[in-house]
C-alpha cells in the first residue's frame, strides 16, 4: 500500500510540472551585436517578461540585427525580434533583400524608436535652407551604410544629382563629425536616434545648424519609399536648437510572428511599456515607450497590440 501511494504521489508530481511546463510559454528575443544598443535592449526585455509574473520564460539572443532577426521571427526560431523599419519593409513585402524568401509573416509588436535622418551644418558656412545645399561640400555618409542610402533617397526626391548639384563627400560619421569641427565640409547627412552624440561633439567646438527638409521633398519620399516616417526634431533637442526640425526618420521596431497568441502578444507589449523605465537604464532612446509613438507602424500590428492600443485610445490597423 505504501508503495503504491509513493507511485500514485509521484505520478501526481510529475503530471503537476507537466502542466506547469505546458501553461508556460518561452520566447526568444532576436536582438543584435553584443556592442550595439539591440542586444542589452534584449536582454533587459527578456528578464522583464521572466520576471513579470506572466508565465512567460524569455532569453534574448545575439543575432546579425535586422536581417536575420525578421528571418528568425518569421521562421520561429525567434518570437520577438528587434528591426529596423527598412528591412521591416522589405521584409514584409518580399523585395530587394528578401526576394527570395518571399513575403514574410511579420507583424508589428510596437515601434520602439525613430533613427531621424539629420542634415547638420555650422553658422560658419552661412548654409539657412536646403536650397542653400546646392554646390557645397555635403557627406552623404559612409558607401553602402544608412545614412548614404537614405541621403540619396532624399536628393532624388528632391530631383537633385548627388554628382553635379553638390560636391558630393562619402565620409564615416566619426570622419564626417571632424570634417564639420574642422571646416573642411559644409554639412553632412547622420541617420541616428535623437539627441544624437555625434551632433553634441560638433556643437561642442561649433554653434550646430539643424536644416529642415521641404515639405514636397518629405512628401515625396514617404509616398515612394513607405518605411519612412515623417518626423519633426523638436527644438531644445541640441545646444542653441530654437526651431524645430523637420526630417525623415527610419524606425526600430519589435516584431513577432502572425502565429503569437493574443494574450502573449498584448502582455509583452504592455510590459515593455509599463517597465519602460527600467529599460531607460539601458538606452534613454526607450523614453519613446509610450503608446502614442509606440502606434506607429508601417505594416499591421498583432491583434495583441491592436487590443491593447485600443485600450489606450489609439486605433490601429
Amino acid at each position: 500500500m505504501k508503495k503504491r501511494n509513493i507511485i500514485a504521489l509521484g505520478i501526481i508530481t510529475v503530471m503537476l510540472f507537466a502542466g506547469i511546463a505546458s501553461a508556460m510559454t518561452f520566447i526568444t528575443i532576436g536582438s543584435g551585436g553584443v556592442g550595439g544598443t539591440y542586444y542589452p535592449l534584449g536582454g533587459v526585455m527578456a528578464e522583464l517578461l521572466t520576471k513579470g509574473g506572466l508565465d512567460i520564460k524569455a532569453t534574448s539572443r545575439s543575432t546579425a540585427a535586422s536581417k536575420e532577426n525578421c528571418r528568425l521571427v518569421a521562421s520561429d526560431k525567434a518570437q520577438i525580434g528587434m528591426t529596423m523599419g527598412s528591412t521591416l519593409y522589405q521584409a514584409y513585402t518580399g523585395t530587394e533583400a528578401f526576394q527570395q524568401d518571399g513575403k514574410l509573416p511579420l507583424l508589428t509588436l510596437m515601434n520602439m524608436y525613430a533613427a531621424p535622418q539629420h542634415l547638420v551644418t555650422t553658422t560658419k558656412t552661412g548654409i539657412k535652407t536646403f536650397a542653400d545645399l546646392k554646390g557645397k561640400k555635403i557627406s552623404l555618409g559612409a558607401p553602402g551604410g544608412g545614412d548614404q542610402l537614405l541621403s540619396l533617397m532624399i536628393l532624388e526626391a528632391a530631383g537633385w544629382d548627388p554628382d553635379k548639384d553638390i560636391n558630393r563627400q562619402q565620409l564615416t560619421q566619426p570622419e564626417a563629425v571632424t570634417a564639420l569641427k574642422d571646416g573642411n565640409i559644409d554639412a553632412a547627412f547622420f541617420n541616428f536616434a535623437a539627441p544624437g552624440s555625434a551632433i553634441m561633439e560638433i556643437a561642442a567646438v561649433r554653434d550646430v545648424v539643424l536644416i529642415s527638409l521641404p515639405d514636397d521633398v518629405i512628401d515625396k519620399v514617404t509616398k515612394k519609399h513607405q518605411f519612412l516616417l515623417k518626423y519633426t526634431i523638436e527644438k531644445g533637442t541640441y545646444t542653441k536648437q530654437d526651431q524645430p526640425c523637420k526630417t525623415v526618420a527610419d524606425a526600430n521596431f519589435l516584431v513577432v510572428n502572425g502565429k503569437m497568441s493574443e494574450k502573449v502578444a498584448y502582455d509583452c507589449l504592455k510590459t515593455f511599456i509599463d517597465k519602460k523605465e527600467e529599460l531607460m537604464k539601458v538606452t534613454p532612446h526607450a523614453a519613446n515607450f509610450v503608446p502614442k509613438k509606440a502606434s506607429v507602424g508601417i505594416i499591421p500590428f498583432h491583434p495583441g497590440a491592436v487590443k491593447y492600443f485600443k485600450e489606450q485610445g489609439i486605433t490601429v490597423k
